[in-house]
């Protein structure tokens, strides 16, 4: 079955999300679980604490690719950021927090799920040293997008 985007006319299929011609918006939200794995926070901090901060670095690159399927902004891939990170002793950790905060928003709105733009908040705990809160702030925005 197909449909005819509003714009131009273009025939397309009826689970088109924007129409593959002029790019349009269908108004069809697209499925949320985009490969997004429901992870446990406390899991993930236990862990974290359990391998000296290993795990931290694992779930910092899983937290960067989970939200860049969701919202592709031209950012660095997870790995990429965290050599980033490393590089720059953890001032591009300040800009990656700041960063997914939009990231997340903007997903949020294009799949319909209500995600608060938390930009400025991760940014200042950031600064703070407070990375593991950031942390656990974007999974748990990341994991409604897992069950929905």
């Amino acid at each position: 079955m197909s449909k005819f985007c509003t714009k131009c006319g273009y025939e397309m299929d009826e689970t088109a999300v924007a129409c593959p011609k002029c790019g349009a918006q269908t108004g069809v939200k697209m499925t949320s679980n985009a490969g997004i794995t429901n992870r446990s926070i406390v899991t993930c901090i236990l862990l974290s604490i359990v391998t000296c901060g290993i795990y931290g670095i694992v779930w910092f690159i899983y937290l960067t690719d989970d939200s860049k399927r969701l919202h592709e902004d031209g950012t660095a891939s997870g790995g990429t950021a965290f050599l980033f990170s490393l590089i720059t002793c953890g001032i591009y950790s300040i800009y990656w927090s700041y960063m997914i905060g939009k990231r997340m928003y903007e997903a949020g709105k294009e799949h319909g799920i209500a995600i608060s733009d938390n930009s400025v908040l991760y940014l200042i705990l950031a600064i703070f040293g407070l990375g593991i809160v950031n942390y656990c702030l974007i999974q748990s925005d990341l994991n409604k997008f897992a069950t929905n």
